[in-house]
């Protein structure tokens, strides 16, 4: 796989970018949201002469513009929304390459893996994130199938093609039949970590009735895959100070959850918060006295770089990203085991953090995210 190389001195003349956020739903787009909201003021910080420009839909739109994101780009609304897939996928055929062919743009990059499954006229650049929907099922067989067709072909027909890690590269390129040369790539970062209030303890304790002594946090969303069951059917096997609290999104899974810990007589122990703001999060991060994460798959692995990054002892699932994350820092598990993962629990929570997990994450910012892909930029334009 190519690892990012010197600037090419095209950086000189000004350039047009624009960036492919159709797929974002504010709030509940997750690590592609991230990507986008932590990227993009990197970019335009490091080339400010430049001049990129969101393509995103009528909420995504609302969204940046709230968020003040016209400081770093402009924001173009398409007559799409997130929630209608057919309509937003016409609007990705059809109207996103008119647009940037109409409007001079040099360069098209795709955030998340889908775009023009056609040459759209000009230089493209996709990240591919993960394949995760191909090998556990989150869809139907036909979306699944229409997932993976538009994957495939954009990463094909795209110039470069920016991965998370590499373990997924790997898979990519197996999976995709891609050329290793063709990607690149780009670690996520960490950003800097927000003051937390003096009493977020006490509020988030008060809001969410977190009685236990110690906590176990896992911020993943709700689905099969991140695997939180696990963590429910290990509770049994830890002391009965310890509560878990699961932070995500709701989602079907949820009750499922809900119904294991009932038939384990753990219910009082675990707590949904569903969705929460940040300052919420911050303050169950503060409260922490372990952070979990017994995903099966995964394109990086953010939340273990953000408990490293605040000080809090990880307990993760053994597997290749986490551990090219991770590197020595958390105390891996075997997922499928309850046993195992009480024992790293008990572990992490005991032997605390001497400080290597935020030297760990201090490896990983969002400037040298925004340098790499620039980089990609730069080669895919000078060969245009």
């Amino acid at each position: 796989m190519r690892s990012p190389s010197p600037s090419l001195s095209a950086v000189a003349k000004p350039r047009r970018i624009a960036l492919n956020a159709l797929f974002l739903a504010p709030g509940q787009s997750g690590g592609t949201e991230t990507y986008l909201r932590a990227l993009v003021p990197e970019l335009a910080h490091l080339r400010p002469q430049w001049r990129f420009a969101i393509v995103t839909t009528g909420r995504g739109a609302t969204a940046l513009r709230a968020d003040g994101f016209e400081a770093f780009a402009e924001i173009v609304r398409l007559p799409a929304e997130e929630f209608r897939r057919t309509r937003r996928q016409l609007a990705e055929q059809l109207l996103l390459p008119a647009l940037v062919r109409r409007r001079g743009f040099d360069l098209l990059h795709d955030l998340a893996g889908t775009g023009p499954i056609f040459d759209p006229g000009l230089a493209s650049v996709a990240t591919v994130h993960d394949l995760i929907f191909k090998r556990i099922r989150t869809m139907g067989t036909l979306s699944t199938w229409g997932m993976g067709f538009v994957i495939e072909r954009v990463a094909k027909r795209a110039n470069a093609v920016i991965v998370p890690s590499q373990a997924a590269a790997r898979e990519i390129a197996t999976t995709l039949r891609l050329e290793p040369e063709r990607i690149t790539v780009v670690p996520h970062g960490c950003g800097r970590q927000p003051a937390t209030r003096p009493d977020a303890q006490a509020v988030v304790r008060e809001r969410y009735g977190l009685t236990g002594k110690r906590i176990v946090l896992c911020v993943a969303a709700l689905r099969p895959h991140k695997n939180q069951a696990v963590l429910v059917r290990s509770l049994p096997l830890l002391p009965s100070d310890v509560q878990l609290v699961l932070v995500g999104r709701p989602e079907p899974y949820a009750q499922e959850l809900r119904k294991l810990a009932r038939h384990l007589e753990v219910a009082a122990r675990v707590v949904i918060t569903g969705t929460v703001t940040d300052e919420t999060l911050e303050g169950l991060w503060s409260l922490a006295s372990c952070a979990a994460f017994p995903t099966l798959a995964e394109g990086f692995g953010l939340p273990v770089l953000e408990a490293m990054a605040r000080g809090v002892p990880v307990a993760c699932s053994d597997i290749a990203v986490l551990r090219e994350v991770g590197g020595d820092v958390p105390t891996y598990f075997d997922p499928h085991d309850p046993r195992a993962v009480a024992e790293a629990l008990k572990v992490a929570m005991e032997r605390g953090d001497n400080g290597a997990g935020p030297a760990r994450a201090a490896c990983f910012s969002w400037r040298r995210s925004a340098e790499a892909t620039l980089e990609v930029y730069d080669r895919v334009l000078a060969r245009s």
